[in-house]
């Protein structure tokens, strides 16, 4: 019998310390014994390394970093490249994750650096930073008085809302307390956005642009909201496969992780999500990962083109809802109601209306197109592939985005079902919600927080192209403003909501009028006060003096 020839031990060409590579060396063998062949020097290659190892023990100016590793990818292309980073970092998270690299580990431990060593080598992706390599602080340029003013405002607001969160961690004993904290955080929330509403658009029309010394300002917190930065939490990626199919896997797997953790409530609003208990929300949630899994194969199976994608998508939405609905539910579950057992999920179904849409969601033609074909996705002016890590993160945030909406759909439908079915408010509310005052009450703050939007809000958002969204980061549900061009869905605004974006308009038009009256009127004030009354003053006071000397002299 003819044995076959076992295959070659992959090579690892490390460029690091030679004592660190002397124990990454003895981790190996007790890992994976004979698995692996490490190489200090390129001379010692037989061919081309299966990966390249390379270790930062200082820290490296950004366009030396980035020309070293571009000389790696020409030198040993397609060799998938490891990029360890030391503690602290110099440069920020979203630049490094557009580093020509296939993994990036920060401080990494033994057990961690293993595991993304096979990874890499199974055609993989790795990303681990840890939430100290947040970008650093810009050097503050003078500020205007608008300027001025929203940012020692939002400052203030925002160590209150440190102090109530920490102040709910843990919960408090008694539950009058965290009804206060609570709608505290609600009321700076609300302060936040009348502070952006008054100072946001007055410091755009009364500066130019420039501070004192000419050059640019730098941005300060009104530009914080909008921003698409990696979240400051850190970030942790293990890709497995660099495909579609792997991308939405590693996407699945972290927002599968984030709702049986659990989720708090960081957007400064209601959310009709919070009135279900902690095992329906989970339950619902996973549900509609578990859906959306569905969906995306039962797309995947067919050869629409992209107008038959986008139409079987939204056709698809009612009956995915009502799926989710049935799995929060129970499909068995039934409770009695009026003297008879009903079945829950089935009478929740009919009691609901699952097929209106959320003006508020995205197209949903780029991320089908990243999470079914592997399309480019256009992210930050630039398009990228879906493994990326950036672009891997944006599809994380709209599909998480489309959870949370559908989840807020779904629980409002169901807070409407218990309004006349106590038996279960038991068995899928909160206890605060069990008494008909307290759920009807967050239903009317709900219609009027949705009011409130759909009038003011939204018109608001389209005119300044900003859409809101909704992400998972750190546990908790958070919002984040996304600019875009929205002029399609300006134009089909009622006359109410026209309305708003005219006052908007008219407001940024009179700011620089309003400006320069004001600077006159304060230049005439200074001229009476200097020329008119000071010089009044002084001839008077200059009189005294004369009369008192004479009054001395004839004494």
């Amino acid at each position: 019998m003819i044995q076959a020839a076992s295959e070659p031990s992959p090579q690892l060409l490390v460029f690091a310390e030679p004592l660190w590579v002397e124990g990454l060396r003895s981790r190996l063998e007790r890992e994976r014994p004979g698995g692996y062949r490490l190489l200090e020097r390129p001379e010692q290659l037989e061919g081309c390394p299966q990966l390249v190892i390379w270790q930062l023990v200082a820290p490296v100016e950004p366009a030396n970093l980035l020309a070293e590793l571009r000389r790696l990818e020409e030198r040993w292309q397609p060799s998938p490249r490891l990029l360890l980073l030391p503690s602290p970092l110099s440069c920020p998270s979203d630049w490094l994750l557009q580093l020509p690299v296939q993994g990036l580990l920060q401080d990494p431990e033994p057990s961690e650096l293993v595991e993304a060593i096979a990874t890499l080598l199974g055609g993989g992706r790795v990303v681990a930073l840890h939430p100290s390599a947040s970008r650093p602080a810009p050097v503050a340029a003078p500020l205007g008085l608008g300027q001025w003013l929203l940012q020692s405002g939002l400052q203030q607001i925002e160590i209150e809302r440190v102090r109530c969160v920490l102040a709910l961690d843990p919960p408090p004993d008694s539950v009058l307390v965290q009804l206060l904290v609570e709608g505290r955080l609600r009321e700076l929330a609300a302060a936040r956005q009348l502070l952006l509403w008054i100072w946001g658009p007055v410091v755009l029309a009364w500066g130019d642009g420039r501070g004192e010394g000419g050059g640019p300002t730098q941005p300060g917190p009104a530009a914080a909201h909008i921003s698409q930065d990696v979240p400051p939490g850190g970030t942790a990626i293990t890709l497995r496969e660099r495909t579609a199919i792997g991308v939405w896997r590693a996407i699945q797997e972290r927002l599968n992780s984030a709702a049986e953790a659990g989720l708090a409530n960081r957007t400064g609003q209601l959310l009709a999500l919070e009135g279900l208990s902690p095992e329906r929300r989970r339950d619902l949630l996973v549900g509609l990962i578990k859906q959306f899994d569905q969906l995306l194969e039962r797309l995947r199976q067919g050869e629409a083109g992209e107008p038959e994608l986008l139409s079987h998508w939204h056709q698809l939405q009612p009956e995915l809802r009502r799926s989710a609905l049935r799995q929060m539910a129970g499909s068995y579950v039934q409770l009695p109601r009026l003297g008879e057992l009903l079945a829950v999920a089935d009478t929740l179904e009919a009691s609901s209306e699952l097929a209106s849409a959320d003006p508020e969601l995205p197209e949903a033609q780029p991320m089908l197109g990243a999470l079914l074909r592997a399309q480019p996705l256009l992210v930050g002016g630039r398009l990228l592939a879906p493994d990326e890590p950036q672009a891997l993160l944006q599809l994380e945030m709209l599909v998480s985005n489309w959870l949370i909406r559908n989840a807020e759909l779904i629980s409002a439908e169901v807070l409407a079902c218990c309004g006349s079915w106590p038996e279960l408010r038991r068995y899928l509310l909160t206890t605060d919600l069990l008494a008909t005052r307290n759920l009807e009450r967050l239903r009317n703050q709900l219609n009027a927080q949705q009011r409130w939007a759909s009038w003011f809000q939204r018109p608001v958002q389209l005119y300044e192209s900003q859409r809101l969204l909704y992400r998972l980061e750190q546990g908790a549900i958070a919002p984040l403003l996304l600019t875009e061009p929205r002029d399609q869905e300006l134009a089909q605004l009622g006359w109410l909501q026209q309305a708003v974006t005219l006052a908007l308009e008219t407001r940024d038009a009179v700011a620089p009028q309003l400006q320069a009256v004001v600077q006159r009127l304060g230049n005439l004030v200074v001229v009476v006060l200097t020329q008119v009354i000071g010089r009044a003053i002084g001839l008077v006071g200059r009189g005294i003096l004369q009369g008192l000397g004479r009054s001395v002299g004839r004494g």
